[in-house]
């Protein structure tokens, strides 16, 4: 029997940098950022620096896109998103053999806050969320929720690889999102996390994170044969070092062990980029820049793309995922914004503008509160 393989057919990202991949990468490749500093918003007693998606803009954008119903905010963004991407591609929605897998790490949250006309107060359960996004396009599988921190964007594309390589299904619909609330900036405040200036990855005068508003969606099918122009996910990891709660590993363990999985066999010198999570907090930035020199990759380019759009929490590996993509499509590695100098033990390449590349073949890697970490591999 032939390997099952795992490509991307179609994606889509809505943020507020724009709500469509293309409007997205060319405003990170110039350089642009949706980051802005916000004084006295929600009532919410600190400053702080965040990219947020324009609601009126959002909502018109849908009413366009024919989304009518009781859905609310974070749903509509989900459903437009997954709809632009069906539109590129021939992925039969109805069919029992594509599912949906949802990645959010808040999902519905402000209806423990305040009560929506026509939406039921269960759907701030995130399964139940998931049930009304696949349910608009009549999809009749019970959908999937990933929900483990930061990393649920990259967890939701290793399942979905799964998934497809053990022939349970022939295509998967990968959409992450989350919105901002009062109750998301204030958890992150009440860590000392947020910073209310400009975030800067791996720099030595960084000084914490930005949020992020964003949903994106890939679509993956499983094929058996290889396909020429596209890309492929070769390999995926997920592992947990269990360090603390909400601190990682100062040696790396469960990130590097994530790479070193998805390495085996790999020479570094067929790597494009490693895109970092790189939130611009100091422990994070500092692990990562461990594990990434215990795993060999101390000569590969390191970049990330927190300046541009801010921690997009259940968005964030499936964002990234793709911007990374479209850039090396475009023979590009992407400058870091907000970086000048480095600010982290290891000699890792963190870029500081974009370079040009003919490698097609990067990682993506993540790491989020608990220990948690995951790693992916991709090829053109």
């Amino acid at each position: 029997m032939a390997e099952r393989l795992t490509v991307v057919v179609a994606d889509h990202i809505v943020s507020p940098l724009g709500f469509s991949t293309s409007d997205n990468y060319a405003a990170v490749k110039a350089g642009q950022t949706g980051l802005q500093r916000y004084s006295g918003k929600w009532g919410l007693p600190e400053p702080f620096m965040a990219a947020l998606i324009d609601r009126d803009e959002a909502l018109a954008v849908c009413e366009r896109a024919g989304i009518h119903g009781h859905y609310t905010f974070f749903e509509r963004l989900a459903i437009l998103s997954v709809q632009q991407a069906l539109q590129q591609c021939e992925v039969d929605v109805t069919s029992s053999r594509t599912l949906f897998i949802l990645s959010t790490t808040k999902g519905n949250v402000d209806l423990l806050r305040e009560s929506q006309e026509g939406i039921a107060e269960e759907r701030v359960l995130l399964g139940e969320a998931a049930k009304t996004i696949a349910a608009y396009f009549g999809n009749p599988n019970q959908p999937m929720v990933v929900s483990n921190a930061c990393i649920s964007g990259v967890c939701a594309q290793i399942e979905a690889e799964r998934l497809l390589k053990a022939g349970v299904y022939d295509a998967v619909i990968v959409c992450g999102g989350d919105i901002l609330s009062p109750f998301i900036v204030s958890g992150f405040q009440s860590l000392m996390a947020l910073t209310d200036t400009p975030c800067r990855p791996f720099d030595e005068d960084r000084t914490g994170i930005n949020l992020g508003d964003a949903v994106a969606t890939i679509i993956y099918k499983g094929v058996t044969e290889r396909r020429e122009g596209v890309w492929t996910v070769a390999k995926g990891a997920i592992r947990n070092d269990g360090y603390h709660i909400s601190s990682p590993s100062k040696v790396g363990e469960g990130s590097f062990r994530a790479l070193r999985h998805i390495l085996e066999g790999v020479d570094p010198e067929e790597i494009a980029v490693v895109n970092a999570h790189g939130t611009a907090t100091l422990f994070n930035d500092e692990m990562e820049s461990v594990a990434i020199d215990r795993a060999g990759l101390g000569g590969v380019a390191v970049n990330s793309l927190k300046g541009y759009y801010g921690h997009t929490m259940g968005a964030a590996g499936i964002l990234e995922t793709i911007i990374t993509m479209r850039a090396l499509d475009e023979g590009l590695v992407l400058a870091t914004k907000g970086y000048e100098n480095l600010g982290v033990s290891r000699p890792v390449q963190v870029t500081k503008q974009n370079l040009t590349t003919q490698k097609r073949t990067f990682v993506k890697m993540i790491s989020g509160f608990g220990g948690c970490n995951a790693a992916m591999l991709l090829k053109h």
